[in-house]
């Protein structure tokens, strides 16, 4: 059984406007098409973390569930 990658390192530069294109492998691996929402996180510590929007939603509500239902024992 072949065994999935599962961690990647990919570069990217900065354009003079402040952007940065997504190289086509990372988009491809995480499944980012053209009009994705992107969420940026940023800790001055450890950096900047990118994740979809949606997906990110769908975790948030899922603590916010798992907290009421904690809530009500």
């Amino acid at each position: 059984m072949e065994k999935k990658q599962e961690k990647f390192i990919w570069t990217v530069k900065v354009s003079d406007k402040g952007q940065i294109s997504i190289p086509k492998q990372a988009r491809e691996v995480f499944d980012i098409k053209t009009g994705d929402t992107l969420i940026l996180f940023g800790d001055t510590k450890r950096g900047i973390a990118i994740a979809k929007y949606e997906e990110y939603l769908q975790f948030a509500n899922a603590i916010f569930k798992a907290k009421e239902g904690v809530e009500d024992d």
